[in-house]
Order: structure tokens, then C-alpha cells, then sequence
């Protein structure tokens, strides 16, 4: 392997914190048809000691993924983001807005174009979104560059981004996946704006993933940070977030929850307890192979997304099936792999606990949700 080099600030000084081994491209999900076994992989997180930014070591992989379908908390959360940014003044009607999406899709254009702002599709923009989009870029200092290039004089960036922050409070090892390059703390994330030649104005805090930050920039000098991101910054001072021992918890992390997840559906196979999954989801990949669990533990996962149907998971074989067919199995347990989905699947599936079944948050450890009349 060839010497490591920060995909922000090229420096070539840093250490892999996170080590997942060989794992399969987390976006291919195999026809059902294909057997297998999955081409494996590398997957590291390395963390640069010159800028901060934790990164994908490397990515030989394709992205492939099936479109997903858009969770309804997504949609919320944008609908609510939109509103307080709006609030704030800094979406003023007849703005020219450009949208650099995920490939996971969700767009903001029409609630934008909804307060009169007007979508362009290449050349200038006073607002720019980039909502999880910047992440899926190998070179981080070009993406943000060219960002930067199309921001008229006075306009502003807007950057949402699940922050490592979050990753590390809640043991979300498994964020970690091809594809996803880049995982940004406020810390070096505004490291990276002033190299831009932008500087953080304000942030938004939400619940989504357990915490995303949707962060606002303008060119150097239009404003100074305020409190908020102040706040955000002395958070992650005192959290040590750019130093590699703090990092490195991670590793423990993804052990135990490997070791909770496979003696959990052991379990509940040796009382009879029939289990299926909800939510065939990327990062519910590395977990699923990382506890060595296969289509005898768990036998399938549900997923709202029909291109996801008929297919399996990839390395751990499982196969992924539809909602309706989840509810004819009658399953005892149906274990959520996307926490942010619970509301949504339950409501969506009052049968599974009509049936007797209960749901169960896969992780970070198997933990039964409450009854749905108190959730």
C-alpha cells in the first residue's frame, strides 16, 4: 500500500484508528441468485495529525447502491432545517440555490423553490446545500473547492454532515463503510472552510443519526462564528476529537457490539424465538459480518425499498425481503438496523405487535424498544 495522504490538506502524517479488516462493499447487495462469496476489502479510518479530518484509508470499491427508499425522518428533519435556516435570514426570496444531494438521494429544491428561491444547475449561486453530498468525494479539498468557486460574494454554504462528534459519543463504529470518504468534526471541517477561503457563521444541531450538524458559511470576513459554533468547537476541544487515543474507542466499540448482536440472536434461536431484521441498510453490512452472522441466525431483512427486494446482504448472505412479507412471517422480533426508522416501521407495521412481535434496536446493543403507545 502506498504511503497515506490526507484527502484535505495532503499532509502525509497520521494513524489508522479504526480497522475493520476485509469487509464487502457495504452499497453492492447481490442478487439472491448470485452466491458469492463477495470480493472483501479494506476498511480503515484513518485520522490525519495535520488537519484533524478523520477519513476512508482507501476505497477500491464501485458504488452500485439500489436507491434507497427516503426515511420520513429525513424528509422531517429537512422540512424543519429549511424553516430554521429561513428564520435566520439566510434564504431570502429570489436567491439563486445550487444542491450538491447524497447519492443515497433526499433533495431540498422544492421546499427551497417552494420560499422562492431558484434552483441553477451549473455557474454562480448565493446558496449552496450540500446535504451528506461531500462526504461521497475521494478528494475532499477539490470538492470543497469547487464549492467555494461558485459562492456569489455574499452568499452562503450550507454543509450538513453526521458529526464525528456524535460517531464517538455513540459508539457508531459502523458509520465507517466504502464510499463515505471523509468524517467531519466542526473542528476540522472549518479548518478545511478557511483554507476555502470561508469561515463557519452558524450551525443547527439535530437528532437525526443521534446528531448532525447542518453548518452555515460565507466568505472570510462577511462574519464572525457565533455562539453556537463556538460551542460546538469547545465541545470537541474538550473531547480531545483530533487525537487518535480518543478515536481508537471505537475499535472496542465495534467488538462488543459485534459480540452483544451475534450472543443476542443465539439466544433468542435456543428459547425458539423466530427473528427478522428491518432496515437493509449500509451500515447494518459490516456489523452483520463483522459478528458472523448469516442466514441461520437472522434469515432475512425487510426493507421499504423495492429495488433492495429479492437481493441479499452482502457478505453475510442474508436475504433482504418486503415489508409485507415480514408481516406474514409473524416474527417474535424484528431487530431495527436504523434507529431513525423506528417511529416510521412501526407505524407502518402496527401488525407485528398486534402479532405478539416486538421491535429491537440492533445497536449498539440489542435494547427492546417501549411499547409504541409510549414510544
Amino acid at each position: 500500500m502506498s504511503e497515506p495522504v490526507c484527502r484535505a490538506c495532503r499532509g502525509r502524517d497520521g494513524q489508522i484508528v479504526l480497522d475493520l479488516g476485509r469487509q464487502p462493499a457495504s452499497d453492492h447487495f447481490p442478487r439472491l441468485v448470485e452466491p458469492g462469496p463477495d470480493a472483501r476489502h479494506p476498511l480503515q479510518m484513518w485520522l490525519c495529525a495535520g488537519c484533524g479530518l478523520a477519513q476512508l484509508l482507501t476505497d477500491p470499491t464501485v458504488p452500485e447502491e439500489p436507491r434507497g427508499a427516503e426515511p420520513a425522518a429525513l424528509v422531517a428533519q429537512a422540512r424543519d432545517a429549511v424553516h430554521r435556516v429561513s428564520r435566520a435570514g439566510l434564504l431570502p426570496e429570489g436567491a439563486r440555490v445550487a444542491e450538491y444531494g447524497s447519492p443515497h438521494g433526499g433533495s431540498w429544491l422544492a421546499m427551497l423553490r417552494e420560499r422562492g428561491l431558484r434552483p441553477v444547475e451549473g455557474g454562480e449561486a448565493d446558496v449552496i446545500l450540500d446535504c451528506f453530498g461531500m462526504m461521497h468525494c475521494p478528494d475532499q479539498a477539490a470538492a470543497l473547492a469547487e464549492r467555494a468557486a461558485r459562492l456569489s460574494p455574499e452568499g452562503v454554504l450550507l454543509l450538513q454532515y453526521h458529526s464525528l462528534a456524535t460517531i464517538i459519543r455513540c459508539g457508531q463504529w459502523n458509520a465507517l463503510r466504502h464510499g463515505h470518504y471523509a468524517y467531519y468534526s466542526t473542528t476540522a471541517l472549518t479548518a478545511m472552510l478557511a483554507k476555502a477561503g470561508l469561515a463557519a457563521r452558524t450551525a443547527w444541531t439535530f437528532d437525526l443519526y443521534g446528531g448532525t450538524v447542518l453548518l452555515a458559511a460565507s466568505r472570510t470576513g462577511v462574519a464572525e462564528p457565533d455562539g453556537i459554533v463556538r460551542a460546538l468547537l469547545a465541545e470537541e476541544e474538550a473531547m480531545r476529537i483530533t487525537e487518535p487515543t480518543r478515536l481508537r474507542a471505537l475499535q472496542d466499540e465495534a467488538a462488543a457490539t459485534a459480540d452483544a448482536l451475534r450472543r443476542y440472536l443465539t439466544e433468542q434461536r435456543q428459547a425458539g424465538r423466530r427473528v427478522l431484521g428491518y432496515g437493509a441498510a449500509s451500515r447494518a453490512v459490516a456489523l452483520l459480518c463483522r459478528a458472523g452472522i448469516d442466514s441461520v441466525l437472522l434469515p432475512a431483512i425487510a426493507d421499504a425499498a423495492p429495488a433492495k427486494h429479492n437481493r441479499r446482504m452482502p457478505g453475510s448472505g442474508v436475504p433482504v425481503i418486503s415489508p409485507a412479507e415480514l408481516v406474514a412471517a409473524e416474527p417474535d422480533v424484528v431487530l431495527l438496523f436504523l434507529p431513525d426508522l423506528a417511529t416510521e416501521a412501526r407505524t407502518a407495521l402496527p401488525q407485528i405487535e398486534a402479532n405478539g412481535g416486538r421491535w429491537v434496536i440492533a445497536e449498539p446493543r440489542p435494547d427492546p424498544l417501549a411499547p409504541l403507545s409510549a414510544a
